[in-house]
Formats: C-alpha cells, sequence, structure tokens
C-alpha cells in the first residue's frame, strides 16, 4: 500500500487538476469499487453526482474529497490502486473501474485498480474535516494537528516493539514498512527494542527522522518498486534509488559497510544493518530471509 508520500504525491497532482470543479457524470463499473459504501454503486454515483470539489485532503494513508456540506469521498488506493487525469477521449484502461466527468467538459478523473482492493466511499465529515470513519486515524507527522511531545509520550508508554508502534495508525499515521526501516537505520535503533525502553529525547529524534525521511521522498515522487504506484500523469517516483536499509539485502550500509539484512517481522520483511542497528540484548533473533 502506498504510505504518506506517495498519497500526497496524488493528492498534490488532484488538487492541481480537480479543485474548485463541479463533477458531472459518474460512472462506476461493478459494485466492487464502492464495496465501503453500504448503499451501493448507484446510490454513491447520484450523491458524487453535481458536487463541487472544495478541497482535496489527506490523512496518513488516506486521502478524500472534499465536497461540501460535511461530504468527503474517500478515495482508498489499497494495493494498486491509481488516480489518473486524462482527456475525455484517451482510450479506457483495462482494469478501469471509475470515472468522474466534470461539468467544464475538461478532463476526468478516473480510478484504475488492478487488484480492486482500493475502492471508493462517502463519509460525514468531522468539525475538523476528517472522515468520520477514519476518525481512529492519528494526525501524520507532516500535519499541522501533529502533536510531536504528545506522540513521544505515548511511545514511551508502550511495551511493544518500536517497530511496531511506529506503523501503528492510531499512535502517528502514514509510516509504512518503508520509510519506518528508513528511520530506524537513521536513528541507528533496531525494530525490536522496546518502545519503552528509549529515552523521550531519542523517541523524537526517531520521529524527526521518520518525517524527514518522508519529505525527501515526496521530493523524489515517492517510492516506486512497480508500475503500479504513480501520480496522476502516470509518473512513477524515483525515492527508492536513495532508500538506505528497506531493500537493499546484502548491499553495504551506506554508513559502516555492513552487508544490510532482511528479516521477517509481522508477516513482511525488514531490513536493517547488522553492525549500526544491534538486536537488543534478549530478544531471540528471527529467521532471516535469503
Amino acid at each position: 500500500m502506498p504510505e504518506l508520500p506517495e498519497v500526497e504525491v496524488v493528492r498534490r497532482g488532484l488538487e492541481a487538476h480537480v479543485l474548485g470543479r463541479d463533477i458531472g457524470a459518474v460512472e462506476l463499473r461493478g459494485a466492487r469499487v464502492a464495496r465501503r459504501h453500504v448503499p451501493g454503486p448507484d446510490d454513491l454515483a447520484a450523491r458524487v453526482a453535481g458536487r463541487h470539489v472544495a478541497a482535496v485532503r489527506r490523512r496518513g494513508k488516506y486521502l478524500w474529497l472534499d465536497l461540501e456540506d460535511r461530504v468527503g469521498l474517500l478515495l482508498h488506493l489499497g494495493m494498486s490502486g491509481q488516480l489518473l487525469v486524462e482527456d475525455a477521449d484517451a482510450p479506457d484502461e483495462k482494469h478501469l473501474h471509475a470515472r468522474f466527468r466534470f461539468a467544464d467538459g475538461g478532463p476526468e478523473l478516473r480510478f484504475v485498480d488492478q487488484r480492486t482492493f482500493g475502492g471508493l466511499a462517502l463519509s460525514e465529515l468531522d468539525d475538523a474535516g476528517v472522515p468520520l470513519s477514519i476518525a481512529n486515524i492519528a494526525p501524520d507527522l507532516l500535519e499541522d494537528a501533529f502533536d510531536r511531545a504528545a506522540v513521544v509520550r505515548r511511545i514511551k508508554g508502550k511495551d511493544s516493539a518500536i517497530k511496531r508502534v511506529l506503523l501503528d495508525q492510531g499512535v502517528a499515521s502514514g509510516i509504512g514498512n518503508i520509510y519506518a526501516d528508513e528511520a530506524l537505520w537513521r536513528a541507528e535503533l533496531h525494530g525490536e527494542r522496546v518502545a519503552g525502553s528509549l529515552t523521550r529525547p531519542r523517541i523524537g529524534l526517531l520521529l524527526d527522522h521518520a518525517a524527514a525521511v518522508m519529505r525527501e521522498a515526496l521530493g523524489q515522487g515517492g517510492t516506486s518498486f512497480d508500475a503500479l504506484y504513480v501520480n496522476v500523469n502516470g509518473a512513477s517516483g524515483y525515492f527508492d534509488r536513495s532508500l538506505a536499509a528497506y531493500g537493499q539485502t546484502g548491499r553495504p550500509c551506506p554508513r559502516c559497510g555492513t552487508p544490510i539484512r532482511r528479516e521477517q517481522f509481522m508477516n513482511r520483511s525488514s531490513f536493517s544493518c547488522p553492525r549500526c542497528q544491534p538486536r537488543p540484548r534478549g530478544v531471540r533473533p528471527v529467521r532471516r530471509v535469503t
């Protein structure tokens, strides 16, 4: 699933193309694209048509269009969802699931999803303009609403592995596997370190590293490992060329030269430097992945 930088790249692209426009006809293909909208695709299409796009917003990995009257259209990218701005006469994509035409007759917005894990849903917005359906999602590290001191205190009170805490979207949203590994590498911390065992200054520094690496990724269009993540114009990001740990198995650590290791973690992979990020005492080694 795209992480914060990738979703923010898409948000900015959408903002440049759909902000201030009035939605005309909405075409949804099949029920799966609107499965999160309980009344079904016909109801969603009818309620969205004719609405004005007042804002394009994001929290963590979640993206939505503010359609005024406290209504938001959530756009779930899932594992392979793409939001593309296309001329109306452009050929349909193979996995096209939704089409938004606009009253001005200009370029349309298309939702394409090869693996169909993404989708659309309507949600009432709270007083801060956040969909009620994602009210459990904490502010992310790049939001004005992010309270660094409060998050440091919360992490300090956790007895879970620090990487598990970084991935908890109820603590701070937007950090996924890629940027958690990169932040931990920069902080010289092993992901299995108990969160509560870290000092508050070190937790704060780790959060600063996570924010910094995501800003750097955002500046390079995000991280793309295949053709499924693209901006609204179809362009891929290239931050994967700057990754120090994630996906770098066997390559020398940019800091000390020790080969980066890959291990299993929560049904996914973790990447770290054995020398710069020593495993904490008392923690049994997990199975290494080759």
